[in-house]
C-alpha cells in the first residue's frame, strides 16, 4: 500500500512539473561562470528536475548498496555463529547423555 501511495504522489508531482514547464516556454538568459546563453525556460525547469531526481536516485542507490553489503556481512556472521552453536551442541550432547546415565544409575 505504501508503494502505491508513493507512485500516486510521484505521478501527481510529475504532472504538476509538466504543466508548470509547459506554461513557461519563453526564452530566458542564463548566466554561467564562463558566459551567457539564452535558453527556453521549459528546458531549464525540466533539466533542473531531472538533475535533482538523478541526485536523489544516486543517493538512494548508494544507500541500498551499503545496506545490502551490511546484510551480507550479517548473514555470514549469523551462519558462523550457527556453526559454532552446532559444534558446541555436538560436544555437549555426549556429556548430557552421560550425566543422565549417571543419575539413572544412582537411583
Amino acid at each position: 500500500m505504501k508503494r502505491q501511495w508513493s507512485l500516486i504522489l510521484a505521478i501527481v508531482f510529475a504532472i504538476i512539473i509538466a504543466v508548470f514547464a509547459v506554461i513557461n516556454v519563453e526564452a530566458v538568459e542564463v548566466d554561467y561562470l564562463f558566459g551567457r546563453a539564452e535558453w527556453p525556460l521549459i528546458l531549464i525547469i525540466l533539466g533542473s528536475v531531472f538533475m535533482g531526481g538523478f541526485m536523489v536516485a544516486s543517493a538512494g542507490v548508494v544507500r541500498i548498496l551499503f545496506i545490502s553489503r551490511k546484510l551480507k556481512l550479517s548473514e555470514k556472521e549469523n551462519a558462523k555463529l550457527k556453526d559454532e552453536l552446532d559444534a558446541l551442541k555436538a560436544k555437549e550432547t555426549p556429556y548430557l547423555s552421560n550425566e543422565n546415565q549417571v543419575q539413572k544409575d544412582q537411583s
